[in-house]
């Protein structure tokens, strides 16, 4: 059975779904709705990305879950070959595959009776928050996007934190990724890599490997299937192919970067603020850090989120 890293509200009900992406892969997710829910009147419909290496029974459903609360069609599933849902090798990643999970998100609220078709918006959290815009860039079924903590995978695969590879760097990660695509085609288990959320950590712990450890090597964030870590030649993608390309292109659909004042990460809501085009908004959470915007519904602004799609979804 699923455990839930949070208690299920008495104000919702949650139904676990699935269905099928364009690639054929089975995605599990979890329907949230407003405990007296009329399914014979449409309603506005919120799909949520779960942070890179993570699951729906976490942040994300903690989200779809508030979102709930407050009279929206919420739902949050895993990536593919992730979680619950299908796909093998386990743990692959993939720019192309983990923004169709965005897209099929939106095929199967859109296709139920109680949804409206025209007012669907899409949650990212971290790395999700730039698959999301990604997603929003060629689906204009999304017309409204929040990102929670964005991370850009695909630049800081290509570049580093903060940007910091040489080309010499980059070429290393080539290389070693093009040895493990040999040994895996002979034969060999596929490789991960290091948890990104380290176990046993300390003060001496890498600060952010630390903040993540917090969340996901202990009670608070433990999930079974959110391993933090991925298939090692998952990598190669993400170094080719960039995410935030045609992010100009959303307007004039409107984007809420929502970043806690004190992240890590900051520096990904802000570069992709700047290359946006109008409507678009930046949001800082007071003394919050990258991961208290995953769990903490006392810091996390879900009256910010709820005016945003409340205006947007109509």
């Amino acid at each position: 059975m699923p455990n839930y890293i949070f208690k299920l509200s008495d104000k919702v009900t949650r139904k676990s779904v699935s269905y099928h992406n364009r690639f054929g892969i089975k995605i599990a997710a979890d329907l949230y709705l407003p405990k007296d829910f009329d399914e014979s009147k449409k309603h506005a419909a919120v799909i949520i990305g779960a942070p890179y290496g993570g699951v729906k029974e976490q942040g994300s459903g903690i989200y779809a879950q508030n979102m709930a609360e407050r009279g929206f069609v919420a739902l949050a599933f895993d990536p593919s070959y992730n979680g619950y849902s299908g796909g093998e090798p386990r743990h692959l990643s993939s720019p192309d595959l983990f923004v169709e999970d965005f897209s099929a998100a939106v095929d199967y609220v859109g296709t139920r009776p109680f949804v409206y078709r025209n007012q669907i918006g899409a949650i990212g959290m971290c790395g999700s928050g730039g698959f999301a815009i990604s997603a929003a860039q060629v689906d204009r079924r999304i017309k409204a996007i929040a990102t929670i903590s964005m991370y850009d995978i695909s630049r800081a695969q290509s570049n580093g934190f903060k940007d910091s590879f040489t080309e010499e760097d980059r070429n290393t990660v080539l290389d070693a990724i093009a040895e493990q695509r040999y040994a895996e085609f002979e034969g060999n288990p596929p490789a991960l890599t290091e948890r990104g959320a380290p176990i046993g950590f300390d003060d001496n712990t890498d600060p952010i490997g630390r903040e993540f450890g917090e969340f996901y090597s202990t009670p608070r964030g433990y999930h079974p299937n959110s391993i933090t870590q991925f298939t090692v030649t998952s990598s190669m993608s993400f170094m080719n192919f960039p995410l935030l390309t045609y992010i100009k292109s959303i307007s004039p659909r409107p984007i809420l970067f929502i970043m806690g004042e004190h992240a890590h990460s900051r520096y990904f809501s802000e570069d992709a603020y700047e290359l946006a085009a109008e409507p678009k908004e930046l949001y800082i959470v007071p003394n919050a850090g990258h991961v208290d915007l995953y769990d903490k519904t006392d810091v996390i602004p879900f009256d910010k989120l709820e005016a945003f799609f409340t205006e947007n979804l109509k």
